[in-house]
């Protein structure tokens, strides 16, 4: 993918987590929590990553960061691979790469004022200490929707829309070019979510930044995503532009998801497709398509051989057998 404007690559990324057992402690199997995953985000883009609970988005998400050291594969991070760094390096990159958690409560240390865990960062990489360091942080809090006066509080005099703002400008106050969003507004109530994604492109605008914006709802997602990775069992089965991926999605699992999603208009009706059975286990996970214990569509070999990851034209790509995809379902 040579391609100068492209941030983060991804090459067939891995993590597999150890089960031991016995009473030597030995491995005798592997949670298969990504599976060869593949991707790229460009600058200035926001590349959505969804799929059902256990999926494998999140831990996708801090293994590019290395929160996760990866099994296999390959981050490249402006043509720097990110997993051969060592200590000092990647902690100086630390400064471009940030998270914002799903959780902004348990995400804040309780027992430091708000303008110390914003500053903490800054001490960290020397790039402000004392009164230059509290100007900062002022500035910060301005810029995500609060007041100077707050920086004197602790995390559990605030809401969880005002938390999770904090949380945003603790990643915003080293300059980072790219942000991993885990399910940022998944834990607020809705009318809270529509502003804090708000705030999120008006930041993304006036500092040039580059998300990958991990959730499960597939509205918000909508909203604020350029290209939408889906993900199932570990794999990513579909990426595409999302104007694409909503109106004509390729695999059986992108449509059974869209499908799901709730109309505002009680006249418009919508076919749902309704998934039997439960996600396999990432330890065992089935043969040949990952997807056809579930797949309204399954064919024979989709039980013995891998789709390929293929372009299917537009750079609308899927992984599945069926010769013109799933038959078409159009999603507005």
């Amino acid at each position: 993918m040579a391609n100068e404007e492209i941030l983060l690559e991804v090459n067939n990324l891995k993590k597999y987590f150890p089960i031991k057992g016995g009473v030597f402690g030995r491995v005798v199997g592997n949670v298969k929590a990504v599976d060869g995953v593949s991707f790229y985000v460009n600058k200035g883009e926001t590349v959505g990553l969804v799929g059902e609970s256990g999926c494998g988005k999140t831990t996708t998400g801090k293994v590019v960061l290395r929160l996760e050291e990866a099994t296999e594969g390959e981050i490249l991070f402006e043509g720097r691979n990110v997993l051969e760094l060592g200590r000092e390096e990647m902690r100086s990159l630390r400064r471009e790469m940030q998270i914002i958690f799903q959780d902004p409560y348990s995400s804040l240390n309780p027992r430091m004022t708000v303008g110390n865990i914003i500053g903490e960062a800054l001490e960290i990489h020397g790039l402000a200490r004392g009164k230059a360091k509290e100007k900062k942080v002022k500035e910060l809090l301005e810029v995500v929707g609060l007041t100077a006066h707050h920086m004197r509080r602790y995390p559990h005099e605030f809401s969880g829309g005002q938390r999770q703002r904090i949380g945003v400008a603790r990643a915003l106050a080293v300059d980072p070019k790219l942000i991993v969003c885990d399910e940022p507004v998944s834990a607020l109530d809705v009318s809270i979510q529509a502003q804090v994604i708000n705030l999120m492109e008006d930041l993304q605008k006036e500092f040039d930044l580059t998300y990958l914006f991990i959730a499960h709802d597939l509205s918000v997602v909508k909203h604020i995503s350029d290209r939408i990775a889906v993900m199932y069992l570990g794999k990513i089965v579909e990426l595409a532009d999302k104007a694409a991926l909503f109106k004509k999605p390729i695999h059986p699992y992108t449509q059974a998801l869209l499908s799901a999603i709730p109309i505002p208009d009680p006249a418009i009706k919508r076919e749902k497709i309704i998934l039997k059975g439960d996600v396999p286990s990432p330890v065992n996970p089935p043969s040949g398509c990952r997807f056809h214990t579930r797949c309204p569509y399954v064919m024979d070999i989709c039980k013995t051989e891998e789709p390929e990851f293929v372009d299917w034209g537009d750079r609308h790509f899927a992984a599945c057998h069926l010769e013109e995809g799933a038959p078409e379902r159009e999603v507005l």
